[in-house]
């Protein structure tokens, strides 16, 4: 069994982070596993974060997904099977 995973880095959170949660929301029968990481603190967040994603999805469907993704400015997706 392969494990599809899908690390997403997101620039500028605030401004970005709409766009990337609709793709998510389109492809979200495909998401087994999503897990969100940024920094915190008492007075501010990170402008930056990382979305940790485990698809069931067939290839053609999870290259689309990072397409739609890559195209938005400030957000880097890659894709590994293991």
């Amino acid at each position: 069994m392969d494990f599809k995973i899908v690390l997403i880095k997101l620039d500028h959170r605030e401004e970005t982070a709409s766009s990337v949660q609709n793709i998510l929301t389109d492809y979200g029968c495909y998401i087994k596993i999503r897990l969100g990481l940024h920094d915190v603190g008492t007075t501010a967040c990170s402008t930056n974060g990382l979305i940790i994603l485990e698809l069931i999805a067939e290839n053609e469907i999870l290259e689309e997904f990072l397409l739609k993704l890559n195209v938005i400015e400030g957000v880097i997706a890659k894709k590994t099977i293991i």
